[in-house]
C-alpha cells in the first residue's frame, strides 16, 4: 500500500520501480520510489515473499490509501523464469553486475546519473559504472553518450543540407512528463507573479573583511565545531540583523491584515537534481554561527537526496538564494510566497574600486532584493540591503547589534 504521505498530501506519482515481477523481496527491501510534491518516498517491503503483480507503473499518480503491488509468500504465478540451458551458471542477474554496465541487485544509481540518463536517452545497460559497487555517475552517462555519437559519426556518411522539415524534428525531440516537483514550483512561482508586486533593488558589497574574517578563524572554527565555515551563515546572521530594522520584509499578507512575525525562520534554497527546494532553518535568529552552518549542511545534504519531510520546508518568513555558486553575477530572484522578501547572493568577483581616493582591487559581490510592494516600502527595502552590506563589510557589527 502506498504509506503514509504526510499532513495535507493526498496523492503521489510512482517515480522508479527498484524491483520487476517474478523478484525475490526480503522484508524492508526497497520496493518502489514515490514522489510528492516536495519530497521523495521510499516503499520498504511489508514482507518476505515474491512479487507477483506491480499495480500501479510508472509515472502512475495514487491516492494515499491505493495498492501499489501483491507480494505472495510463495512462488507466486509470476515466478523469474528458469534459467536457460545455454547460459553457463552463474551468470544470471536480477540486474548488471558492478563494473559492468549496471549495479549489483539493489544497489541504486544517484538521482544526477539517473536523470542525465533521462535527459539523453541513454539506457542503463549502454552505461558502464565506474562508481561505488558499479553505481553510475554522471561522468560515466556523459562518457557513453560521446561514444554513441563518434560510433555514429564514424558509421554514418554525412547528410546532405536540406531545409528543415517539421516531421523529421518531430521525430528526434523527446517529450518527457513534468514531475510533480516541476508542476509544483512552476505553480507557486506563477502564483508569486500574479498576486505579489514584486521588486528589486540592488546593491553591491566588499567582502574583504568577511573574507579576512573567515580565512583568520576557518582552521579554529572547523577544529571546534566540526563543520567549515562559509558565507552563508555570515549572510543569514546580516539578514537577521536586517529583519529586525525592517519588519516588514519578514511579514506577510492574510487578506486584509499585515502579520508580522517576531522569529526568523529563514530559507535557504538548495539546487537539487529534481529542482529548487527551500529547506526552512527554524529560529535562526537566534542561532550562532555554528549552528547554522549545521544546520545549512545537514538539510542541505538531505534536500540533495530527496529526504527533507514537508514540514522542513514549511513556515520559512524569509529566504536567501545563492546563485553565486552556480557563476552567477546578478539575477532578480523571485519570492517564495508567502514571504515579502528574499536575499540574492551572487559570485565574488574582483573589480577595481575606488577606496579613500584610490583605485583598488576589492573582491565584490552584488546584492538582490525583491520585495513584495503591497506592504514594503523602497526606503524600507533600501534600508534592508544596506544594512546586510554595513554588518558584511565590517562583521564586527554584528557582534555589537549595530
Amino acid at each position: 500500500m502506498v504509506p503514509t504521505l504526510g499532513e495535507s498530501v493526498s496523492e503521489a506519482t510512482v517515480s522508479t520501480w527498484f524491483k520487476k515481477v517474478g523478484d525475490t523481496v526480503a522484508q524492508d527491501e526497497m520496493l518502489c520510489e514515490l514522489e510528492t510534491d516536495k519530497v521523495s518516498v521510499e516503499v520498504p517491503a511489508p514482507a518476505s515473499g515474491t512479487l507477483t503483480e506491480i499495480v500501479a507503473n510508472e509515472g502512475d499518480t495514487v491516492q494515499a490509501d491505493a495498492g501499489l503491488a501483491v507480494i505472495s509468500s510463495g512462488g507466486g504465478a509470476s515466478a523469474a523464469p528458469a534459467r536457460t540451458e545455454s547460459a553457463p551458471a552463474g551468470t544470471q542477474y536480477a540486474t548488471p553486475p558492478a563494473g559492468n554496465g549496471g549495479p549489483g541487485k539493489d544497489i541504486k544509481d544517484g538521482p544526477a546519473a539517473e536523470k542525465a540518463m533521462a535527459e539523453a536517452g541513454v539506457k542503463r545497460a549502454d552505461v558502464t559504472g565506474t562508481g561505488k559497487d558499479g553505481r553510475a555517475t554522471k561522468a560515466d552517462v556523459a562518457a557513453a553518450v560521446a561514444a554513441a555519437k563518434s560510433s555514429t559519426t564514424s558509421a554514418a556518411p554525412a547528410p546532405a543540407p536540406r531545409a528543415p522539415v517539421p516531421a523529421d524534428d518531430a521525430a528526434r525531440e523527446e517529450r518527457v512528463k513534468m514531475t510533480r516537483l516541476r508542476q509544483t514550483i512552476a505553480r507557486r512561482l506563477k502564483d508569486a507573479q500574479n498576486t505579489a508586486a514584486i521588486l528589486t533593488t540592488y546593491n553591491e558589497v566588499d567582502m574583504t573583511e568577511t573574507m579576512a574574517l573567515r580565512k583568520e578563524y576557518k582552521e579554529l572554527f572547523e577544529k571546534k565545531h566540526g563543520v567549515k565555515l562559509g558565507f552563508m551563515s555570515f549572510f543569514t546572521k546580516a539578514c537577521c540583523h536586517a529583519l529586525k530594522e525592517v519588519p516588514e520584509v519578514n511579514a506577510e499578507i492574510d487578506g486584509t491584515d499585515i502579520v508580522f512575525k517576531n522569529f526568523v525562520h529563514m530559507g535557504i534554497a538548495a539546487g537539487t537534481p529534481q529542482g529548487l527546494v527551500v529547506p526552512v532553518i527554524r529560529d535562526a535568529d537566534q542561532m550562532s554561527f555554528a549552528e547554522i552552518e549545521k544546520a545549512i549542511a545537514e538539510k542541505g545534504k538531505r534536500a540533495r537526496d530527496g529526504k527533507l519531510s514537508m514540514a522542513e520546508m514549511q513556515g520559512g518568513t524569509f529566504t536567501i538564494s545563492n546563485g553565486g555558486v552556480y557563476g552567477s553575477l546578478m539575477s532578480s530572484p523571485i519570492l517564495n510566497p508567502p514571504q515579502s522578501g528574499i536575499l540574492g547572493m551572487h559570485k565574488i568577483q574582483d573589480r577595481p574600486m575606488v577606496v579613500n581616493g584610490e583605485i583598488k582591487i576589492r573582491p565584490m559581490m552584488y546584492l538582490a532584493l525583491s520585495y513584495d510592494h503591497r506592504i514594503v516600502d523602497g526606503k524600507g527595502a533600501v534600508t534592508f540591503l544596506v544594512r546586510v552590506k554595513e554588518a558584511l563589510e565590517d562583521p564586527r557589527r554584528l557582534l555589537m547589534d549595530l
